[in-house]
This record gives C-alpha cells, sequence and structure tokens, in this order.
C-alpha cells in the first residue's frame, strides 16, 4: 500500500498543476475551463457530500477519474480535460474536514 503522506503530495502536485493551467488559459477559454471545472466539482459533492476526507478524495482520484473526464469533456474542456479534472478535485479538497494548507491535519489522540 502506498503511504498516504506521498500518496496526498502527489496529488497535490497534481492538482496544483491543473489549477495552474486553468488559470494560464487565454482568457476566450477560461469561462469554459472554469464552468467545466464547476461541474466537475458539483459531482465530487454528490460523491463524497460534504463532510469528507483527504484520505476519501484520493482514494476517488485514484480510483480512476474517467467519470469525471467525461463530465468536463461534455462541459466544453476540450484538450485540458485532464487539467480541468484535476483543478476541481484540488478545489474541493480545500473543503475537507482533515485539509490543512496541502497537507492532512492530524487528528488529536484521545488519552486513555
Amino acid at each position: 500500500m502506498i503511504p498516504m503522506s506521498y500518496a496526498l503530495d502527489n496529488a497535490m502536485f497534481q492538482w496544483s498543476a491543473g489549477e495552474a493551467r486553468l488559470r494560464e488559459a487565454d482568457p476566450l477559454d477560461q469561462v469554459d475551463l472554469e464552468r467545466a471545472a464547476a461541474a466537475v466539482g458539483d459531482e465530487l459533492r454528490r460523491r463524497l457530500g460534504s463532510s469528507f476526507e483527504l484520505g476519501e478524495l484520493i482514494a476517488l482520484y485514484a480510483g480512476g477519474t474517467e467519470w469525471a473526464d467525461e463530465i468536463a469533456s461534455r462541459n466544453r474542456a476540450g484538450s485540458d480535460t485532464g487539467a480541468v479534472v484535476d483543478a476541481a478535485f484540488g478545489r474541493y479538497a480545500r473543503e475537507a474536514a482533515d485539509f490543512a494548507g496541502g497537507r492532512m491535519r492530524q487528528r488529536a489522540r484521545k488519552e486513555a
């Protein structure tokens, strides 16, 4: 099994690259790319709900994003489908219960 910190670091790197691609896109394309990212984000919310942890999001991402690619494609992401999906995951990660600025917040241990 891949250690969670490696999986998180890898995912955050990819998701950040997707967000950068959307920021750097031609202004004429940005509206469509942002709309596509929002559509993927809406589906993430349907799949994970509003209360989730980064591990759940990473597991969903690692399980394959064909479904997200399809949504992005249907919403005019064009050749930037992968960047749109990565950006949507990165944005949704910020809503995780254990998100702490790109790292996973450690839970406090209960004393026995």
